[in-house]
């Protein structure tokens, strides 16, 4: 299984890294090049219906398709959380008929529902634990 940590960088600055050597810029949104948390949830959610719709829109469209997933939902700051986030496949389907679009845009639809973690996962909830570990204990 991949490890994934953070390492504080800066004020309100870290690095998200993980086992496979990626890495990924996160901080506030007054700091330039990186990503909020909230942001790092909204992509990691609109890659994750990419993912699980490729292999329906790579069947139908072929290998090189283009789409570009955008993703967005404000922050409730009265309760720190997304109460809405919004996404929105964009790919060209000029070459489908509107049968075939339809057909094409429900198979996608439910290999997203089936098969995406990140969205299922905010769908459904799930309990997220949190501990404290003093490093200067012996």
């Amino acid at each position: 299984m991949t490890e994934l940590w953070v390492e504080r960088t800066g004020v309100r600055r870290y690095t998200g890294r993980s086992s496979r050597g990626a890495e990924v810029l996160i901080g506030s949104e007054d700091v330039d090049g990186v990503f909020t948390p909230g942001e790092l949830l909204k992509i990691a959610l609109a890659a994750c219906s990419g993912m699980s719709s490729d292999h329906a829109l790579r069947g139908r469209l072929g290998d090189d398709y283009q789409t570009t997933i955008k993703v967005s939902g404000p922050a409730d700051r009265s309760q720190e959380r997304y109460p809405l986030i919004e996404e929105d496949l964009v790919v060209d389907l000029s070459g489908l008929s509107d049968d075939e679009i339809a057909k094409l845009k429900t198979v996608v639809e439910r290999s997203i529902d089936k098969v995406c973690t990140v969205g299922r996962t905010l769908k459904s909830g799930t309990e997220v634990t949190f501990e404290v570990t003093n490093s200067g204990q012996s």
